[in-house]
């Protein structure tokens, strides 16, 4: 998976290798649902930090999209930018809903980088401490 963060490079999942990574997609920057998820990614980072997890956010969003969004909502995690939906799509990830944009889906990979858990349609409220559940203590 190559895709572009806020800074505009490329990174890949191999990047994380000896970590959890949560892959989440969502619809789109600045909007509510996504703000909530997102902040209640914030708010628990240390947590996953603790347990050796990154957490990766992906959308169809564009990277400046993806950095007014993080300066806006004080967010310090990745944000990637998948603007030829190729990643989204790859994850099955892509527009069942609504056609231009990602579907709300979490995937927790090992730190081996084999996908252990996937959630689909998720809740923004709760989906956070879901998914912090799921990884195992360091």
């Amino acid at each position: 998976m190559n895709l572009r963060p806020r800074s505009a490079r490329q990174i890949s999942l191999d990047s994380f290798k000896g970590k959890w990574v949560v892959l989440y997609f969502y619809p789109k920057d600045m909007t509510k649902g996504c703000t909530i998820e997102a902040h209640n990614f914030q708010r628990d980072l240390a947590q996953y930090e603790a347990k050796n997890a990154v957490i990766v956010g992906v959308s169809v969003d564009t990277p400046d999209s993806h950095k007014e969004f993080c300066t806006k909502e004080g967010l310090t995690f990745r944000l990637l930018a998948d603007p030829d939906h190729k990643v989204v799509a790859a994850y099955g990830s892509y527009g069942n809903r609504f056609p231009t944009v990602a579907d709300r889906n979490t995937f927790l990979i090992d730190p081996q980088g084999k996908i252990v858990k996937v959630w689909t349609k998720v809740s923004p409220e709760g989906h956070s401490a879901e998914v912090l559940a799921a990884i195992p203590a360091s």
